[in-house]
């Protein structure tokens, strides 16, 4: 998440104080990623040094009041302008506690892949509930809430898809050791082959 230029992008809107670019920037995005106070002051630091940003000085109340500069307006132009890279895909928890699991002895990765299911429908219907309740409204702020929630439904639903196909290799592999008597069907029902994430060629 660029921070950086999620805070030159408020400030292109109007001049702010560190605690208003907190709470616009979480307010406008249903405070899915909270920011620390710290670090958007130390961003705006850095902003300032780079010439993105200009101290206005105080609001006489006690807060520092920044802006954007042209430099900073053409950064925010830019960075809507450039798609968001997938080369460096973001850390994934899930997949490191998986990917570690399957190689160490002693853990139950079945074990792991249910839990986490129940967590990630639980968490699914709340962003269900969530979507239906805010889509009565027609602010600006539920519209930008809205697409979090979009994309955070679309999210939770392919890590539930992603772990039933973790469930079937799991039972494929122990077949694949000769322990057959061990292996059972995934809870789901669905075999790797039916969870696979599906190709350009097989959606024909």
């Amino acid at each position: 998440m660029s921070i950086r230029h999620s805070l030159l992008a408020l400030l292109q809107d109007q001049p702010r104080y560190g605690y208003q670019l907190r709470v616009e920037f979480e307010d406008r995005t249903g405070s899915t990623w909270p920011l620390n106070i710290g670090q958007v002051y130390t961003t705006l630091d850095r902003l300032e040094r780079d010439g993105l940003v200009s101290n206005d000085g105080g609001d006489g109340e006690g807060h520092v009041v920044y802006s954007i500069t042209d430099a900073g307006r053409a950064e925010v132009q830019g960075w809507f302008a450039t798609p968001v890279e997938r080369s460096n895909p973001p850390r994934n928890e899930l997949a490191i506690k998986l990917a570690l699991a399957v190689t160490l002895p002693g853990v139950d990765v079945a074990a792991i892949i249910q839990a986490q299911r129940a967590a990630s429908m639980r968490a699914l219907q709340d962003y269900t509930k969530s979507r239906r309740d805010t889509a009565a409204n027609q602010r600006a702020a539920d519209t930008a809430w809205l697409l979090v929630l979009d994309s955070l439904i679309f999210q939770t639903e392919a890590e539930i898809r992603w772990l039933d196909l973790c469930e079937a290799r799991m039972v494929q592999l122990a077949q694949a050791s000769g322990t057959r008597s061990q292996a059972r069907k995934p809870s789901n029902g669905v075999t790797a082959e039916e969870a696979a994430p599906r190709t350009a060629e097989n959606r024909r």
